[in-house]
């Protein structure tokens, strides 16, 4: 069971959920918050934030065994998404809803 730091981000969320967040985290600066959960509480936490994020966003940083020592999860709309790159975690992000043919500036 992995104790290291861990940081959540919430981006335009309810209110109820940043005071729930306080109970288990510190927030450093707004909507980003610091602590050192036990692996229960933080899949508990993160059960919460995704069923009640709404069109919000939320990110959580997580220490794991992996080459990197830590994984990332997202939850919410129009999120970055980690995507496994040879071993490394990566975040793509979301493709845009309607694509725009490219066009050159003219001046």
């Amino acid at each position: 069971m992995s104790t290291g730091t861990t940081v959540v981000i919430l981006i335009s969320a309810p209110p109820g959920l940043r005071g729930h967040l306080t109970r288990w985290f510190v927030e450093a600066a707004p909507g980003i918050y610091v602590g050192t959960p036990n692996t229960r509480i933080r899949d508990r936490l993160w059960t919460l934030l995704a069923e009640r994020i709404r069109n919000g966003q939320a990110i959580m940083i997580e220490p794991a065994p992996t080459e990197q020592g830590w994984s990332v999860r997202t939850a919410g709309q129009d999120r970055w998404t980690p995507a496994d790159f040879d071993g490394l975690t990566l975040m793509a992000r979301p493709r845009p809803a309607v694509s725009q043919p490219w066009r050159a500036e003219t001046k």
